[in-house]
């Protein structure tokens, strides 16, 4: 089974609290659900038509394990929490291998 990544890219954080009371729960959760965060925070370099965005990556076992987390109960706890704080993306890939 091929791993899976979740990308999200905050493009504006609104509100610093809701971000910090996020990030109070989030990281918890990814733990119990075998997930691991990869990178965090903003580019050191950016190429191209990059922008200086906060970044996040998470490793997850699997697609539907990520797909899994995001729908859970625990999670949804968390992104009200986060309501309004950011606009972000929040992308699932597969692994190429």
């Amino acid at each position: 089974m091929k791993k899976a990544y979740a990308v999200i890219v905050y493009e504006d954080i609104n509100d610093d609290e809701k971000l910090k009371a996020y990030m109070a729960i989030t990281p918890k959760l990814l733990a119990k659900w075998g997930a691991k965060f990869l990178s965090r925070g903003y580019p050191v370099s950016l190429k191209e038509n990059a922008k200086n965005e906060r970044t996040i990556i998470v490793e997850f076992s699997s697609v539907e394990k990520a797909e899994e987390f995001y729908a859970s109960p625990e999670y949804k706890v968390a992104l009200d929490a986060l309501e309004g704080g950011v606009v972000r993306s929040f992308k699932i890939c597969e692994s190429y291998e």
